[in-house]
């Protein structure tokens, strides 16, 4: 097994892939991310969303260890005509296997530098309060923008805070 890491954008999604990810969404669902899902995540359901998450204004990146995917991350570009300038980052995700070795960060900067392309001068997400993406987003420059109170629910039913954040991005850079 090697550390090599492989990032790459994804336009369609094969049996064999939408395989691979649903059975990561389930695993890092199951270790608590808090991405839109709650534990037990069942498989039929975790491919339901595989299966109907790359449309239009969607890019899918993939992050890859020994042929095996540890990791996504979204760029939803908007598509509301005064919103073009902007785009979401939307379910990262890494594998608890894989955690620690900068793929997170990796996947960042590939949709950050996809938003660059597709000229998207501003970055939107939000994420759990206390959780560690909240140390990642703002070491890679995203800013607070704010916090909503009892936003996400947990499995146990105990409602979290979710923050915002925000980045500036200028797309006549090669990288921000």
């Amino acid at each position: 097994m090697s550390n090599e890491v492989r990032i790459y954008s994804v336009q369609v999604l094969s049996e064999v892939l939408s395989d691979s990810l649903s059975r990561l969404l389930i695993d890092v669902v199951a270790d608590g991310a808090s991405i839109g899902f709650l534990p037990p995540l069942g498989y039929q359901e975790a491919a339901a969303y595989w299966n109907s998450v790359l449309e239009d204004g969607v890019v899918l990146w993939i992050a890859e260890k020994d042929g095996i995917p540890v990791g996504t991350v979204q760029l939803q570009l908007a598509q509301k005509a005064n919103a073009t300038h902007r785009a979401e980052i939307a379910k990262l995700m890494v594998h608890p296997s894989g955690r620690r070795l900068g793929i997170a960060r990796q996947l960042m900067k590939a949709a950050e530098e996809e938003a660059v392309r597709h000229n998207r001068t501003l970055l939107v997400l939000d994420t759990r309060v206390g959780d560690p993406s909240n140390r990642l987003y703002e070491s890679i420059g995203f800013v607070e923008a704010g916090v909503i109170p009892n936003y996400a629910q947990s499995a146990d039913g105990q409602l979290h805070a979710t923050r915002y954040y925000y980045k500036p991005l200028n797309p006549y850079s090669s990288h921000s």
